[in-house]
């Protein structure tokens, strides 16, 4: 924080800027998407790479200059509080003042929290509300900054909620509890907000005629992910105090608030085109999260510096991050894959394999073990030749000899399982109930509520149906997968079994019949021909409802479908577009002058920033001279433009690479330059534009596939361009195999010493600065 300005010794009057900027921290989840994980400690204390999510949510508020914060908790609130007490946030170099509040014990909703924070009385001025699972890199005061100015020229403008642009296939972007907002185009102003499902499919939204009528141009965004960071007035917990039915913050008070003909209040959106935020709101997105962590996209937050948890890691290539205190230990024969981070004092031993994994301190992975896509809290025990797949296994776990994890499978601190334990997809176990809880771990007996106890009961009831094998002598207790059938009447749409399977680690829900609106990309929807009539436009987009514009709503009808682009519109736009790429290509201009005069374009134009994504792709392919039988010569002219032009892609806003790579894919099938398509990729991930992550993920994706194309020269052609894609795999999984089998031959002529990941280090790394 920069020292404050010295007076002369007057007295000074001190302005809104000088105030202090308090933030409230959610630390309850009020759900049960972690459970059995959190059934003996908060979802805000569960580690993300290693720390805590609190500490990320502190760091990320500390980044914004917030100088108090209050955190709400009921659940294990004694837990809570000893973290922040044993944290580095605790001590007065800190900088941050931090309060921990206990709730009373009927606060079951964030509304619930918000009416008592209103009769403590302890906000006194524009704040930060945020939850207990955010990692963000956002500049928070800048949106205080202005929010502030908005209020001084309308005190009704009492909130501004934090929305960042995604593409449709942005991993954090959830496909279960989503939205769209109705925003006004000049000032942001939210008009109209409404929640979306996945599932059952939500194609339709209810605009009301009000909005309408007195609002001649509108933005419907249904491109949005809503960061859960929020800028408040004093005033928003009285309307909590005055209105007990809210319960939600999204679907309750701000729908509340919007369609109030009484409170006269306004709230807004502040568009988030750059830096990184995310809620860590369920199993999917706690995966998505770790490995946008891995990946680096939340920097400066990241583990080789500034881990929140106080870690020093060593970065190697492909995102592998071991301890830096020389305390890991690896054999010889293991094999450690990318975007992996291994904690201290952790041993892999012979024949294991961990990939795209995060282990935790004090681990073991036995002999011949596979770990893949999974998270190993804390003092967790590995035995020989077990498989643990795309799993969450809790701290001081023990899974002994020959044991199975399936996909999707939580297993909560504690457990014992095995030898030859065989875990199902999404099973979920804990340890057994002890008959009284442990005062020691923050839990008074006084806590459990009944809620709690009957959830429990209905548990242990439930083992005479189990069909895991659990292993002998096992501790463990499974705990019921649930079904739609078992749904309540009045159970909330967000936690239907359905719905929640798209929260869910592990499960790409495909036997469901969804109409996400991340599921058709902007390219996969104009490989179509561009001389379609209006009628068959405006059918077509109908169906796939995932664009955004600026309209002019009619006003007859207060129900409409998300609305389309209309396509001589959208031509006139991708011509002035092209326009624009080809002055910026023969002027010479720099690639950050050239991106702000798209992104103004875009602006007076109003279409997504998926369209200018796709027209950039499509200049820059475009622009890449052919050369006939010199290949050495096409790589040189591909890589020429590549370097100069492509991180225009990103600059322009909102990074999806894997969006990034199904229109590059989309847009050479239907171009002479699709025999390019592997090259384009390759200088792309050259340049770090796009990771090996993304183009797995790409290639995983169906659409990507093109089977269910009609048959033609465009369907296979993106066959084809996906099976470059299945040898760009293939090579990058041999490369990996080639470098561990270097790293194993220079292993084998060090001493025995060379155990030790911090011995020797300096030799590895000469050798893979001469690699590189």
């Amino acid at each position: 924080m920069p020292p404050k300005n010295v007076g002369s010794g007057k007295e000074k009057l001190i302005d809104d800027e000088e105030e202090i900027l308090q933030a409230i921290i959610l630390a309850d989840s009020f759900n049960k998407r972690f459970k059995p994980l959190t059934a003996t400690k908060p979802r805000c204390l569960l580690p993300i790479c290693n720390a805590p999510l609190l500490d990320w949510t502190f760091e990320s508020l500390a980044l914004a200059g917030v100088q108090e914060i209050f955190v709400i908790c009921r659940s294990h609130a004694e837990l809570v509080k000893a973290a922040i007490r044993d944290s580095k946030w605790s001590k007065p170099s800190s900088g941050l003042k931090i309060v921990p509040i206990l709730t009373a014990k009927e606060t079951f909703s964030p509304g619930d929290a918000m009416r008592d924070i209103y009769t403590r009385g302890l906000i006194t001025s524009d704040f930060v509300l945020v939850t207990g699972d955010l990692v963000s890199n956002v500049r928070i005061d800048e949106v205080v900054r202005v929010h502030r100015e908005r209020r001084k020229t309308n005190k009704d403008n009492i909130m501004t909620m934090v929305v960042k642009e995604s593409g449709a296939n942005h991993r954090t972007r959830s496909r279960g509890d989503s939205a769209v907002f109705v925003l006004d185009a000049e000032t942001s102003e939210c008009l109209h907000y409404e929640g979306v499902t996945g599932y059952p499919p939500k194609t339709h939204i209810s605009i009301p005629r009000e909005v309408l009528e007195t609002h001649s141009e509108i933005d419907v965004r249904n491109d949005l992910i809503d960061c859960s960071i929020d800028v408040c007035s004093v005033d928003v917990p009285s309307l909590f105090q005055d209105n007990f039915d809210w319960l939600d913050l999204r679907r309750d008070f701000v729908r509340g608030v919007l369609t109030s003909d009484l409170l006269m209040k306004n709230i807004h959106c502040y568009v988030v085109n750059d830096g990184y935020a995310a809620r860590v709101k369920d199993t999917k997105s706690y995966d998505s999260v770790s490995k946008d962590i891995l990946s680096r996209w939340t920097f400066p937050l990241v583990p080789d510096d500034n881990h929140p948890g106080g870690h020093v890691y060593e970065q190697l290539r492909g995102n592998k991050y071991i301890a830096k205190d020389n305390t890991v230990i690896l054999s010889r024969t293991c094999k450690i894959g990318n975007n992996t981070l291994i904690g201290s004092s952790t041993q892999v031993f012979d024949g294991a394999q961990v990939s795209m994994s995060v282990i935790g301190q004090r681990c073991r992975i036995g002999v011949g073990s596979i770990i893949r896509n999974s998270y190993i809290f804390d003092n967790t025990t590995i035995g020989s030749n077990c498989v643990v797949e795309h799993s969450i296994i809790g701290a001081g776990v023990f899974i002994k000899d020959k044991s199975r994890i399936e996909r999707g499978c939580l297993v909560a601190d504690g457990v014992a399982l095995g030898p030859e334990a065989r875990l199902g997809p999404f099973e979920r176990v804990s340890k057994k109930r002890e008959p009284k809880r442990d005062k020691k771990a923050g839990l008074d007996e006084d806590e459990e509520d009944e809620d709690e106890d009957s959830e429990w009961e209905e548990v242990e009831a439930n083992q005479a149906s189990v069909t895991a094998i659990l292993g002998k002598d096992s501790n463990a207790i499974v705990w019921p997968k649930g079904s739609p059938e078992e749904d309540d009447e009045d159970v909330d749409e967000v936690e239907t079994f359905n719905n929640q399977r798209l929260m869910r680690i592990g499960d790409d829900a495909t036997d469901l019949e969804l109409s996400d609106p991340g599921s058709v990309t902007s390219s996969e929807e104009d490989s179509e021909s561009e001389s379609e009539s209006d009628d068959d436009f405006h059918r077509r987009h109908r169906r796939n409802s995932s664009v955004s514009s600026t309209i002019s709503l009619p006003t007859p009808s207060s129900e409409v479908s998300l609305p389309p682009l209309q396509a001589a519109a959208y031509r006139e736009f991708r011509h002035e577009v092209n326009q624009s790429i080809e002055r910026a290509f023969e002027e010479g201009h720099s690639v950050d002058n050239a991106a702000v005069e798209l992104k103004t374009l875009r602006m007076a134009s109003n279409v997504p920033i998926s369209k200018v994504r796709e027209a950039v792709i499509a200049g820059i392919v475009e622009r890449i001279k052919l050369v006939a039988d010199d290949a050495v010569g096409q790589r040189k002219e591909i890589a020429g433009v590549i370097n100069r032009w492509g991180e225009m892609i990103d600059k322009i806003g909102g990074v999806d690479a894997v969006e990034t790579v199904c229109m590059l894919q989309s847009h050479c099938s239907s171009s002479t330059r699709m025999p390019l398509f592997g090259q384009i990729l390759a200088a792309l991930y050259q340049n770090d534009i796009v990771e090996e992550e993304h183009i797995r993920a790409w290639h995983s994706l169906a659409s990507s596939q093109g089977d269910d194309l009609k048959a033609g020269t465009y369907a296979d052609n993106m066959r084809k361009c996906w099976a470059v894609g299945t040898r760009m795999i293939q090579q990058f999984d041999e490369q990996e195999d080639s470098e561990d089998s270097e790293e194993g031959s220079a292993d084998a002529d060090d001493s025995e010493e060379a155990d030790s990941v911090g011995d020797g280090s300096q030799e590895e790394s000469e050798d893979d600065e001469n690699r590189t």
